[in-house]
Formats: structure tokens, C-alpha cells, sequence
């Protein structure tokens, strides 16, 4: 029986981080600090890199100087999965379809965005 993938979850924060953590694959808490576009405090960055540890996101490295180096543990796609079922889940009773149809319905799509929608469904119906 195939084991079943866990869940993972993020924060606005958390994710945040980890969008440059899967960008520079290999950071230091000042470069996050330095790459986030907005005022962050050195301390938030480092607490949040703790709980990344500790959820078992990120691997804590070697010592450079006086920092620590973080590498991803899961990749961008596991937790983009594992965000898209929480939210089917909360928001769509479990159901993907409801979710991706109140997408497409809502304003936020452009019509480029229909097309690639479109291409993929195509490509999904001929293999």
C-alpha cells in the first residue's frame, strides 16, 4: 500500500522565505533578509527558519562564519500540492473541480491564462 504524502502547510511568512530558499537553494538568514522586498527583522527570519527546521522544510548546514546555511527539504511542487488539497479541502468540500472552475469563473483569470488552461486540457486529452 502506497505510504500517503503528508500535507504541507505554510504561513504567509513561512512561504514567503521559502520562495527565496527554492530561488538561491542554498541561504543564510541575511540573504533572505536582503532578498525579501520589504522591511523584515533579522529575528523574524531566523525564527521562521526555525519552525521551517522544525516542520522538517528546510536542512540547517554548515557554519559560515557566524551563519548558518538552509537548503529545501521538500520541493515547491510538494508544498503547492499539499496547499491546493488544504485549500480544496476548507474552502471546496475536497472537490479540485469546484476549486478550479471558481477560478476560472472569477476575475483574477486573463484570457492568456483561459488559453494555457485550454493547451493543457488539450495535452492531458491526447496522452
Amino acid at each position: 500500500m502506497p505510504r500517503k504524502k503528508k500535507l504541507i502547510e505554510l504561513t504567509k511568512c513561512e512561504a514567503e522565505v521559502m520562495g527565496v530558499v527554492w530561488d538561491k537553494e542554498c541561504v543564510t538568514v541575511n540573504d533572505v533578509v536582503e532578498a525579501i522586498q520589504r522591511d523584515l527583522a533579522y529575528t523574524t527570519v531566523l525564527t521562521t527558519m526555525k519552525i521551517l527546521e522544525d516542520k522538517n522544510i528546510v536542512r540547517r548546514g554548515k557554519k559560515i562564519g557566524r551563519a548558518f546555511t538552509y537548503t529545501a527539504k521538500v520541493s515547491r511542487d510538494e508544498v503547492r500540492e499539499g496547499m491546493l488539497k488544504s485549500l480544496a479541502e476548507q474552502l471546496f468540500g475536497g472537490s479540485t473541480r469546484s476549486l478550479v472552475l471558481s477560478l476560472l469563473q472569477s476575475d483574477a483569470v486573463s484570457a492568456d491564462d483561459l488559453q494555457a488552461v485550454k493547451d493543457a486540457a488539450a495535452k492531458l486529452g491526447d496522452s
